[in-house]
């Protein structure tokens, strides 16, 4: 008989220890509460530096052969 009330008072214990667990989780603070960038804004600052970086090369694409021919060749 000793085993059947060892069994629920295991589970009663983890049942308590789920319930302090969830609580304690639930009052963290998010990351977002933290201060700390979420992936979207992280998204956006790596689009818009790579949009510069487009139009930096539609620049070199569209200016003048020659003078992109006489850059080179000071190279």
């Amino acid at each position: 008989m000793s085993g059947s009330y060892i069994f629920v008072l295991s589970i009663i214990a983890l049942s308590f220890g789920y319930g302090l667990v969830k609580t304690w989780m639930d009052k963290q603070p998010s990351a977002k509460a933290r201060g700390e960038p979420d992936e979207a804004e992280e998204m956006i600052g790596k689009i818009e530096m790579l949009e510069e970086r487009i139009r930096v090369l539609e620049r070199i694409v569209t200016e003048n052969k020659i003078d992109l021919k006489q850059e080179i060749d000071r190279l």
